[in-house]
């Protein structure tokens, strides 16, 4: 067997309409194709409209202790200074870090119910007013 790459992340929601909100207004991901399924939720993507990177899974009871290890999902980003403005606007906080030897900004941030994201920005993405 071989790993071709990521397919997806999954995140359970208690608001499902917060949490698209989040990584659609925020982030700027889309809504898409989502097969019918029983459970309330919603499929979003990135550039590839035909391969959907993160799944948001709503309707069930979100349990008591997070099961697994996984510390956060990351993407690629551009635009540093809107989504700072975005961010600070919304009432979200973030952690900010320049990485010059692996030639990237970090941002990192919380989503609704808490799953930890993080944004890799161009190292070349001007300084941010924050």
């Amino acid at each position: 067997m071989t790993i071709e790459s990521m397919n997806h992340f999954t995140v359970l929601s208690s608001n499902l309409e917060k949490t698209k909100s989040f990584y659609i207004d925020l982030l700027g991901l889309t809504d898409g194709y989502r097969p019918p399924m029983a459970s309330a939720g919603t499929w979003l993507y990135a550039k590839d409209k035909n391969h959907s990177i993160l799944h948001i899974m709503a309707g069930r009871t979100m349990p008591e202790h997070a099961p697994g290890v996984i510390d956060h999902m990351a993407f690629t980003a551009t635009g540093l200074q809107s989504v700072i403005n975005t961010l600070k606007q919304q009432g979200i906080s973030y952690t900010l870090n320049r990485m010059p030897e692996l030639g990237i900004w970090q941002l990192f941030c919380y989503d609704p119910d808490g799953a930890k994201v993080e944004l890799d920005f161009a190292a070349d993405e001007p300084t941010p007013v924050e």
